[in-house]
């Protein structure tokens, strides 16, 4: 009977190699039974293959194991728990040779796969031809070089991504594990290589083709020096990132020029009304990930009406209370404060080889809280109540009390219909 002995595997021993803070750990165990654990005090909660909670830290510790692939997608496959398996046979299945390096309890390093040197070199490699049968390797992929800015995708293992989105593996995904990894990545420090990683490979046209289509769509360089919408939209993604933004936010940059891509191509680069053309798409990718209902409604709002935040400073101020009122703000004024952040960063990620507005100001924020603001000191329930004679009447009261407070507090101009100026393009 072999020995049983525990390692620690995985992100655990990649990040500290990495000089990393170490979050979380994995352990494998080889040379033990299921009924080896329990006798030990393990809780067991794997479904699909032996993992067990230590009775004290509640870390998850998994019997070492083989698989086999059986069928299409992440789910397709029968693995194999023994005694028998060994360490190297446990490892090689793993994704990548920097995730493939175990630890034992002295120190000691397991190494087969050459994860160290990958490390030192910064390097993302498969650990063998295993890695094609899984298709959630590539987002987990795409995820780590989000977060691992300074590693490179090994050629050998960007070819066989490309050759299983080829073979449809990527079709396979279930909504719920593509939505997983893709807001995961969305909170990394530098989510645009996430999105170049998934369109290098070409999964992005098959996960989200209503992002893919905003490559090659050229825009006004007078406002957009970067030109091409797909790189202003990693510019803005990662302004957010840059400004440690919450997950709708940094959704609500991602999917806020969608429309831009269905703009008629005789018009470019003006996109004319590519705002509303950009609802529906948003609404399309959010029903098709199942994507929660607070980054859905930023990202349908920010898709909506980024342009007209950044017309702002020259709107009246019915109009601005109108927007308001659209936008909810007077239930949900964290919403509409989140808002504005999204459009800020729109507006910051123009960065080109003739120009950048990363260091513009954006008075528009200010601008529109201060207008929240005032119209939210209006004592509704006051005016309601005056008008108790005349209930039909309430709504528009309101709103003219709302106009009011909004001009007094910011002196919104009369006339709407100046033109934006220059930095306002969105």
């Amino acid at each position: 009977m072999p020995e049983m002995k525990i390692y620690t595997v995985g992100g655990a021993v990649r990040d500290a190699l990495l000089g990393r803070p170490v979050k979380d750990r994995d352990y494998v165990v080889v040379g033990a039974t299921p009924e080896d654990m329990l006798r030990q005090g393990f809780r067991p909660v794997g479904k699909d293959f032996p993992v067990f909670l230590h009775p004290r830290t509640q870390e998850e510790y998994a019997l070492a194991r083989t698989e086999r692939k059986t069928a299409p997608g992440y789910r397709g496959f029968v693995f194999h728990t023994s005694p028998d398996v060994t360490l190297e046979q446990d490892l090689v299945r793993r994704d990548l040779t920097v995730n493939a390096i175990a630890q034992a309890p002295d120190g000691t390093l397991t190494d087969p796969y050459g994860g160290r040197r990958d490390i030192e070199q910064r390097i993302f490699r498969h650990v063998s031809e295993a890695f094609a049968e899984d298709p959630v390797r590539i987002l987990r992929i795409a995820r780590f070089a989000a977060r691992y800015a300074d590693f490179v995708i090994a050629p050998e293992t960007n070819a066989l991504m490309r050759q299983m989105v080829a073979q449809g593996e990527v079709d396979a995904l279930v909504p719920e594990r593509v939505w997983q990894e893709l807001s995961r990545g969305l909170m990394e420090d530098r989510p645009s290589r996430m999105l170049e990683v998934l369109r290098d490979c070409g999964a992005l046209a098959r996960i989200l083709p209503e992002l893919d289509a905003l490559w090659g769509v050229p825009q006004p360089p007078q406002y957009h020096p970067e030109i091409d919408t797909g790189v202003h939209m990693l510019q803005v993604l990662d302004c957010a990132a840059a400004r440690g933004l919450e997950l709708p936010t940094r959704f609500a940059c991602l999917m806020h020029d969608l429309g831009k891509g269905v703009t008629p191509a005789d018009k470019w680069p003006a996109h004319h009304g590519h705002e509303g053309l950009g609802v529906p798409l948003v609404e399309q990718v959010c029903k098709r990930l199942k994507v929660p209902t607070d980054c859905r409604d930023l990202a349908v709002m920010t898709a909506r009406e980024h342009g007209n935040v950044g017309r702002a400073l020259v709107l009246r101020a019915n109009t601005i209370v109108t927007l308001l009122e659209r936008c909810d703000a007077f239930r949900k004024p964290a919403r509409f404060s989140q808002m504005l952040l999204a459009t800020e960063c729109d507006s910051r990620g123009r960065i080109g080889a003739s120009a950048s507005f990363a260091d513009q100001p954006f008075p528009q924020l200010a601008y529109l809280e201060s207008a929240m603001a005032a119209a939210r000191a209006v004592n509704a329930g006051d005016i309601a109540q005056a008008s108790a004679d005349q209930p039909q009447r309430i709504p528009e009261r309101i709103h003219r009390a709302r106009v009011g407070a909004v001009k007094l507090a910011i002196g919104a101009i009369e006339d709407d219909d100046a033109a934006p100026p220059a930095a306002a393009a969105l």
